[in-house]
């Protein structure tokens, strides 16, 4: 068996190659982290048997996604290493030493000791979840705060718009009334007709002729500034707005498809949404990194915080919010629509209701038992079943 070791970097990585004797084969050597610096690393492997070659390296952020997902659609075994492992390992060494060349050898190492997971295409499926779940969090983030700029446009050009749309000024219907024209002014000299079409049309039919005569009064009278470049920032935060619902959209469609292809068992707890799923499996990946649930729960943030001084002990504590935030979020949303959806869920939480427990405290549980259950179902691969 010939094992290679890959120490992760930023722009360059480093390797080497051993065989099962504890030959060296390749002496470390760097390689960066692009096409060019790719094939150079495959040409160092060319006159190795490509079935008797192991590949491993340490699990790091998103540092080695490129790498791991070239590598696997080349067809190389690749094993990923938890950095606990690595570590371990090197504080058993008498000498004290970290460098890149040295890394090589202590993953190669635990590739020796069968303390890796090898990359499937369910693990490069998760992969492209998890990066798919950031770009749409980062997406809605930054629409949330066009909204808030937009609102604050308009608060400053035309306020009574806001009362107008009932306190939702992001609705279609405004969004292409604003697009075209975004001053009271523009909206007052509009012929009422063409004003009413526009409100009808884009509203499906639930403002009419009498809102387009209240919405050109209240243009008339309104005390927003006059001020052209407020117009011009309210069309340019709706053209943006637009776009992020566009690129949110082609990231969830992305997410079914990615989803079932993995035919994930997720996605048969009732009320479960592809959204959740998505970020779910996507954020706790290789569900074997977990040997019980409460190491699940304690990832997520999910577990309770620990307060202890001497002989005291809290009995009541807050969770950690520890873990990941996008899948504590999501863990507790999907338990709200499990509630929803599900006679034995709701049960519970209306017991921890009727034990006192707020409905943040009580979902809170209902999330705990969610885990356990779905730790349960991705370790066994089978779906949701109570009975």
């Amino acid at each position: 068996m010939i094992f290679v070791g890959i120490d992760i970097a930023k722009n360059t990585h480093w390797a080497s190659a051993m065989n099962s004797d504890g030959e060296i084969l390749l002496e470390p050597f760097s390689f960066q982290n692009n096409n060019e610096g790719f094939q150079k690393f495959i040409s160092k492997l060319s006159n190795f048997d490509k079935q008797k070659m192991l590949i491993g390296l340490e699990s790091t952020a998103h540092y080695g996604e490129n790498i791991i997902s070239y590598l696997f659609n080349l067809d190389y075994k690749i094993g990923i290493i938890n950095p606990i492992q690595t570590s371990n390992l090197r504080k058993s060494n008498i000498r004290k030493t970290k460098n890149d060349k040295v890394d090589t050898f202590i993953i190669i190492k635990s590739l020796t000791l069968n303390n890796y997971n090898l990359v499937t295409t369910r693990d490069i499926n998760n992969i492209k979840l998890k990066g798919l779940s950031r770009s749409r969090h980062n997406l809605i983030v930054m629409r949330s705060r066009s909204k808030i700029q937009l609102a604050s446009f308009i608060d400053q050009l035309f306020p009574e718009l806001n009362k107008f749309f009932k306190g939702n000024l992001h609705l279609n219907v405004s969004y292409q009334l604003l697009k075209d024209y975004s001053s009271p002014k523009d909206i007052s000299s509009l012929h009422l007709t063409k004003l009413s079409n526009i409100l009808h049309d884009n509203s499906h039919g639930r403002y009419g002729k009498q809102d387009a005569i209240r919405l050109r009064e209240l243009a008339k009278s309104s005390v927003g500034i006059d001020n052209p470049s407020l117009s011009l920032q309210i069309k340019h935060a709706i053209f943006q707005i637009e776009l992020y619902n566009k690129q949110i959209a082609e990231i969830e469609s992305l997410y079914k498809s990615i989803l079932d292809e993995m035919d994930s068992p997720i996605l048969t707890i009732p009320g479960m949404s592809y959204n959740q799923a998505a970020v779910i499996v996507g954020s706790i990946g290789d569900i074997n990194r977990f040997t019980h649930s409460c190491q699940l729960l304690a990832y997520a943030g999910l577990d309770p915080s620990v307060v202890q001084s001497g002989n005291f002990q809290a009995k009541s504590t807050r969770m950690s919010k520890r873990g990941s935030g996008m899948l504590r979020y999501s863990l507790v949303y999907a338990a709200h629509n499990v509630v929803l959806n599900n006679k034995t869920f709701k049960e519970y939480y209306e017991l921890k209701r009727s034990q006192g427990k707020s409905h943040y405290c009580a979902l809170g549980h209902v999330a705990h038992k969610l885990v356990r259950i779905i730790f349960k179902m991705l370790k066994d691969n089978v779906t949701f079943n109570l009975d």
